[in-house]
């Protein structure tokens, strides 16, 4: 079997210079169906157990995976949210399934990561996301933000990427995002909270470019949107008949603060580490979520397998400890964005 294809040159340079990159092709779509697939199956279990507690009377069972959960949505929204509340767990780890694993550690992506990080050293970030953008559904609706936004601030000047994956077509009409090319090697701008759902707002007046500048990021299902963690996007509404499905993935090089190999009863309730453990170790980029190593020439005994992976997912999941390592912004931000 032949090597997964790297980047070339041309692509590396322009995702350089513009601080992200499209290719449509990274995947087969036939890569992506057991994820598809897990996730329906974990939609249909959900929506039976609520159908038990006497929550839910139509499973829309005929429904394809695009249309489903929407259905179960337009019934009843506390339902819709129960099931994407299971998927995306406490921090967005709910939802870690072999599958899930597979499309994050494989060799086709990581090829292009690495080539994107010049490492064969690579982390697969603590923080990734599952996105149902349903129909005409606010929620879905992310507003101008950079990912170092949500990361502590000694991550700044590092290069974490990351890596949009749409599990279907992802169009002008179900909501693909809007991207701010060429401002990612200036300073994290300033963030509020209590934006739509919860999320980080960059306010107009403080987007580093005219927001009239973004490129529309469309992508196919089985291509991939490189970005930086200061390249500033949002993410459009969703105006089509069926969900928008989308994984965001995050990679960085091993030499970036991480908490591999870190167990999170080791920090105490304050959200500091022991003295003795900041002697040995930096605070991860974004503490709340477990990184793992995802690939490694050097010490490939170390690389993580699903089994570890999901241990340490569940482990970070359910642990409430109150990370102040990260930054935290003002709650000012526009009620709605």
């Amino acid at each position: 079997m032949s090597s997964p294809r790297p980047l070339s040159a041309e692509q590396s340079a322009f995702f350089k210079e513009e601080g992200y990159l499209i290719v449509p092709d990274v995947f087969d779509p036939t890569d992506l169906e057991p994820v598809r697939e897990a996730l329906h199956r974990e939609i249909a279990k959900k929506a039976a157990e609520l159908k038990r507690d006497g929550k839910l009377t139509n499973l829309h069972e005929d429904l394809a995976f695009d249309l489903r959960l929407a259905a179960i949505q337009q019934d009843s929204k506390e339902n819709g949210e129960a099931i994407i509340r299971h998927l995306e767990g406490l921090r967005g780890g709910g939802f870690h399934a072999r599958e899930l694993f597979e499309v994050i550690a494989h060799p086709k992506l990581l090829a292009k990561v690495g080539a994107l990080l010049a490492t064969d050293e690579i982390v697969a970030s603590s923080v990734y996301r599952i996105r149902p953008k349903l129909p005409n559904s606010g929620r879905g609706i992310v507003p101008w933000h950079q990912d170092s936004g949500y990361f502590a601030e000694h991550c700044d000047t590092q290069l974490i990427i990351t890596c949009w994956v749409p599990l279907v077509n992802a169009t002008v009409e179900n909501g693909c995002m809007q991207i701010l090319p060429r401002v990612h090697r200036g300073k994290v701008a300033k963030h509020h909270t209590g934006g739509n759902a919860g999320f980080l707002v960059i306010k107009d007046e403080d987007l580093p470019d005219d927001p009239h500048k973004a490129i529309t990021a469309a992508c196919p299902r089985g291509g991939v949107v490189f970005m930086t963690n200061r390249t500033p996007h949002c993410s459009t509404p969703n105006t089509s008949d069926h969900i928008r499905w989308s994984i965001d993935l995050r990679f960085q090089s091993a030499e970036t603060p991480s908490n591999v190999g870190l167990e999170p009863a080791v920090l105490n309730q304050a959200g500091r580490a022991d003295e003795a453990f900041y002697e040995k170790v930096s605070v991860a980029c974004y503490p709340p979520e477990a990184d793992f190593l995802v690939a490694s020439k050097r010490t490939p005994e170390r690389v993580t397998d699903y089994a570890e992976y999901a241990r340490r997912r569940e482990i970070y999941d359910r642990t409430q400890t109150d990370f102040s390592a990260y930054r935290r912004w003002r709650q000012d931000a526009p009620a709605t964005v």
